[in-house]
């Protein structure tokens, strides 16, 4: 058998080797960060949680037509991954007006755009992410324009998906971020993962947070609104 080697170790995941070249082994961590990562914090659960609903939406996805990365999850922490060339761009879609939408653009949280706003963020951790537009993107060679086509009406069928799933849940899809990879034939694929790590989930009746945000503002116990979003999902059987 061949030694799984660690390829890479981020903020929330590392990710590992397998014998398979075009598979990877993805672990979930209880690590929590925020602000660019100046809060930090260790928190039980997290990682499993974050492992069962990112696994959970996948699939959902697939059913819609909607590729990923995501092969299958293969124990509570764990699941496996195709090998993809990650692009250098995070894709965040805005259906309702929060965190830095609310303070770049002095509108007030909670109010509810006419339609999605997609927009870009160079992944450089040491340059703090900064907002891009598709002007810099074509500069940098982050990504050709037909690429870039191709994320942003994914992004945006990712997110008819996700609202109906969460609308059924009770849960109103503010924000959240995507990340795309490339396989070695050039195709590209929905990657990273979909949780309330990445995703803005508010009750529908009383604005409660069920995500990342309890954390980033000390709101309470972040991992009971993880759990309240993977049981509104229905996830409760998909744990290993």
């Amino acid at each position: 058998m061949a030694e799984q080697v660690m390829l890479y170790e981020g903020k929330a995941k590392r990710i590992f080797s397998t014998e398979n070249p075009e598979i990877v082994r993805v672990e979930y961590k209880d690590s929590a960060t925020a602000f660019n990562g100046e809060k930090k914090a260790e928190i039980a659960g997290k990682g499993r949680l974050n492992n069962a609903i990112t696994s959970l939406l996948f699939s959902k996805l697939k059913e819609s037509g909607i590729a990923s990365h995501f092969v299958e999850k293969t124990s509570e922490l764990e699941q496996l991954v195709k090998r993809v060339t990650i692009v250098p761009i995070e894709v965040v879609v805005r259906n309702i007006v929060a965190g830095s939408l609310s303070k770049r653009m002095g509108l007030d949280e909670g109010v509810k755009l006419e339609k999605p706003i997609i927009e870009f963020y160079y992944k450089r951790d040491d340059l703090g992410d900064p907002i891009i537009n598709e002007d810099h993107i074509a500069a940098l060679k982050l990504a050709t324009t037909e690429d870039l086509e191709t994320i942003k009406e994914i992004a945006l069928r990712v997110n008819d998906v996700l609202v109906e799933q969460f609308n059924a849940c009770n849960v109103r899809l503010v924000d959240f971020k995507l990340e795309f990879g490339k396989l070695n034939d050039g195709t590209i694929l929905l990657a990273d993962e979909i949780s309330p790590d990445t995703c803005r989930l508010w009750d529908k009746d009383t604005n409660a947070k069920f995500d990342k945000d309890v954390f980033r503002r000390d709101l309470g116990n972040l991992t009971d609104g993880y759990e309240e979003i993977l049981k509104r999902l229905g996830g409760l059987s998909c744990s290993k």
